[in-house]
């Protein structure tokens, strides 16, 4: 069925509707509110990837409303300076710093993590927040698919390389930015380096996002004993600038709905509680929903042998060495 067909459909209208409804309720059901944490974060360092805008960039205000010495890992220099000077501006914290990061780049990911290494005493939260999707297939000078090695290797690479410091700093918190889409996506080895193509930007999406919250399961069980937490969460359906890539249809769509959404400050919600929340202390592997409600991920995301292949496939791709790491 064609398009203006297929929306001229009273069924269209309907599910339509209902889509708005439904978000429109998700948006409200939180009732987690990060003014209503107390916890203080003097003297803690903390780390918020793709922090220049969205989600990120309200985490990272929040960090630094709570005095933590805040870094912002950025792509873009221009778009990170200003973020940067409006979180110091709006919190009054003059330790918001910028440094520089790609994870779609492992070389970018080794030398931030270097960086971090040879300046930071310390470090006590890492969000992994960055991610992409709407860009077309491609392969990397490093021979992995750009959408995956964004949104999960070079995440995994980060994590890895700045363990250390973590467990040197616990306790400490490592929270990874996944989304309900999850439950869709595949956990296809081959997507990493491209032998095979996701179906659509939509599947590369979801994928990275399951790989997200297996990651996360793996690394909360090697982590065991040693102070440091991870968890994986659901930020929900939020207004941001993510679609940016797709065509102009698409994200007239997505426009459309968007008096239907989450900001991005209510969508960062669930990441801060993650990172700070009294409630969240202690508790790791698990997935959170956007309502800042522990929640069960699909059954793909709960198969520890996957977990564990994924895991052994991306040191391998990474170049982890032996003693790196878990």
């Amino acid at each position: 069925m064609e398009l203006p067909s297929a929306c001229s459909h009273p069924c269209w209208f309907v599910l339509t509707l209902l889509l708005l409804l439904l978000l429109w309720a998700a948006r409200r059901s939180g009732t987690w509110l990060p003014r209503r944490c107390p916890t203080d974060l003097t003297g803690k360092t903390v780390i918020v990837t793709g922090a220049n805008s969205g989600i990120g960039k309200c985490v990272a205000l929040e960090l630094a409303r709570r005095n933590a010495r805040t870094i912002l890992a950025c792509r873009s220099r221009e778009r990170g300076e200003a973020a940067a000077a409006e979180i110091r501006a709006a919190t009054g914290n003059p330790a918001v710093l910028l440094r520089l990061l790609d994870t779609g780049s492992l070389a970018s990911v080794r030398a931030f993590a270097g960086r971090v290494l040879r300046e930071e005493a310390r470090l006590d939260v890492l969000v992994n927040n960055a991610g992409l999707t709407g860009l077309p297939f491609a392969v990397t000078p490093e021979g992995l698919e750009r959408t995956f090695a964004t949104n999960y290797l070079g995440p995994f690479l980060l994590t890895n390389l700045l363990l250390d410091l973590l467990k040197a700093s616990a306790p400490a918190r490592i929270v990874n930015v996944a989304s309900f889409r999850h439950s869709a996506g595949t956990a296809n080895l081959r997507h990493l380096t491209g032998q095979e193509r996701p179906e659509s930007f939509d599947q590369a999406y979801n994928s990275t996002k399951l790989m997200n919250v297996l990651f996360t399961a793996e690394l909360a069980r090697r982590l065991q004993g040693t102070g440091v937490t991870a968890n994986a969460l659901n930020p929900g359906v939020v207004r941001t600038g993510i679609m940016r890539h797709f065509n102009w249809l698409v994200r007239a769509l997505f426009a459309l709905a968007g008096p239907f959404m989450k900001s991005a400050e209510e969508g960062a919600a669930s990441t801060i509680y993650c990172a700070v929340s009294e409630e969240a202390a202690g508790i790791t592997g698990k997935y959170f929903g956007s309502d800042c409600r522990l929640a069960l991920p699909s059954a793909a995301a709960r198969d520890a042998g996957l977990a564990r292949k994924l895991w052994e496939e991306s040191e391998r791709l990474t170049g982890l060495a032996a003693g790196q790491g878990c």
